[in-house]
């Protein structure tokens, strides 16, 4: 049996690096890399891109589209980390676990575009949650999410590894103009009717993150409480590889959250927190940005379509 040729267009980013090192080694494909001097010819580029079967692109968003624009060859087939097709409707999201189906849609697409680190939290905790009619699509929801600086790409990386990084700011909050990249993307496939509130940080620890929704259970329907939303979810991602719902029980006893407790997975851990009295849940998603929330989604993608 031959082995499938895989391209990766952009692997010496923080992403790239990571695919790299977890495809390294196989015996059921053959990566395909461009050394240095050719990384930015656009002739070499096409010539890689059109000659293998499927191409991984870890570029930023101008130079993923201009990738794909330089594809004429048919049978190839793209997995893409950027953010640049995310909520084109002729792109396959590529969240596996998102909805029944979805799995399947992503092994025969010929176009999937990996989802955002923080959109595979907020989606991931939404979605159930809405399909089942247990949040309304028009709630207004707020997000809170913290990552590693390795989200930062590159520039994240150096801030905090130079030699001056004593100097790093240990945490910032961004995004102040609630116009992060990402709403649209999570308010598209969470399906929300209205645009949520998304208040992104970094903090001093490479990589990890964790992503919270609080709710106030007095505005969803009556009888609705955080055990129901619970029981949701832990049906939903019943028998999925990586997305794990905490037991009620455990949460319970938990006094805090480390967003750097998946790190070194491809998995997530959701949770739900209840205060009974004054009707407050607390949703919360932990992983690893690098891992589920990058390159092991894009890894996981890329078996998907292997195996057609």
């Amino acid at each position: 049996m031959s082995s499938s040729l895989v391209f990766i267009d952009g692997d010496q980013g923080t992403t790239g690096l990571q695919i790299n090192e977890r495809l390294r080694g196989r015996t059921d494909l053959k990566l395909v890399t461009l050394p240095a001097a050719e990384r930015k010819d656009s002739r070499r580029r096409a010539e890689a891109i059109n000659a293998c079967d499927i191409a991984i692109l870890c570029l930023p968003d101008g130079a993923a589209r201009e990738a794909v624009d330089a594809i004429v060859n048919p049978a190839v087939r793209v997995i893409d980390a950027s953010s640049a097709h995310r909520t084109q409707p002729d792109w396959t999201y590529g969240f596996p676990e998102m909805s029944p189906g979805q799995a399947e849609r992503i092994a025969t697409a010929r176009r999937v575009t990996n989802p955002g680190c923080y959109p595979t939290g907020a989606i991931g905790l939404l979605r159930p949650l809405l399909n089942a009619g247990l949040i309304p699509g028009n709630h207004q929801v707020s997000i809170y999410a913290v990552s590693g600086y390795s989200g930062r790409g590159r520039a994240g990386v150096e801030e905090h590894e130079r030699p001056a990084a004593v100097n790093a700011p240990s945490y910032q909050v961004y995004g102040l103009d609630l116009a992060h990249k990402h709403t649209p993307e999570i308010q598209q496939h969470a399906g929300l009717a209205r645009r949520p509130i998304f208040i992104p940080a970094y903090g001093a620890f490479r990589q990890g993150i964790v992503l919270t929704v609080p709710l106030d259970v007095r505005l969803l329907a009556p009888c609705i409480d955080g055990a129901m939303l619970h029981a949701c979810l832990a049906r939903h991602y019943a028998g999925a590889a990586h997305v794990h719902v905490l037991p009620l029980h455990e949460s319970r006893v938990l006094k805090q959250l480390d967003p750097q407790i998946m790190n070194g997975t491809d998995d997530m851990r959701l949770s739900v927190f209840t205060n009974v009295e004054h009707g407050h849940v607390l949703l919360s998603a932990a992983f690893d940005n690098l891992g589920k929330g990058a390159a092991g989604a894009a890894v996981q993608n890329l078996n998907l379509m292997l195996a057609q």
